[in-house]
């Protein structure tokens, strides 16, 4: 069974960002242990909040020449998908995302027990709070940045119930940000 993997980058007080969403404190030297990680997954779930801010804060493509085009290899089905939980977004000018707008809890218990890699939930707390209700999150890793916010977005806005996490490994970088790794017993 795939495991659904919640990664996120959280400040010392617990917040993924400012309450204008922004994440300007981030510490972004270091490769956080992300190269392997992206090795183990092919999906990956994200809120509509957190791919809207995605798609304004992702480089634009630039044009590219008509050589460059034609040594392009063209691939039908993109290394990972991504699924987009809204239930407001009709239409995403990504190919590679599918809108998953009604019975998000069942769609992703099914796609589990497809065959394939790891599940990435990302970001945002709402699509997590639901998920984590639900019984469908299996790991939790924090990369915990030393910085406190004050405010914010919540890492966790109320779950409404008691998890318990079994420790898996824990890592400190020089630049003072740690990276924790749990498991979900229950």
């Amino acid at each position: 069974m795939r495991k659904v993997k919640y990664l996120v980058a959280n400040s010392l007080d617990n917040f993924i960002a400012r309450k204008d969403g922004s994440v300007d404190w981030l510490f972004h030297e270091g490769d956080y242990g992300m190269r392997e990680f992206f090795v183990s997954i092919d999906t990956i779930f994200m809120g509509r909040k957190t791919y809207e801010f995605a798609l304004a804060h992702s480089p634009k493509s630039k044009p590219k020449s008509k050589s460059a085009k034609a040594k392009k290899k063209i691939s039908s089905k993109p290394a990972v998908q991504t699924y987009v939980f809204s239930r407001t977004l009709e239409t995403t000018p990504d190919d590679g995302a599918t809108i998953i707008s009604e019975n998000s809890e069942e769609f992703v218990r099914t796609l589990k027990n497809e065959a394939g890699k790891d599940i990435w939930l990302m970001g945002g707390g709402v699509l997590a709070r639901s998920l984590f209700a639900e019984n469908l999150v299996d790991e939790i890793s924090l990369n915990i940045h030393p910085v406190l916010l004050g405010s914010g977005i919540p890492l966790f806005p109320d779950i409404g119930r008691q998890l318990d996490l079994e420790l898996l490994d824990c890592k400190t970088h020089k630049n003072g940000c740690m990276q924790v790794y749990y498991r979900v017993k229950n």
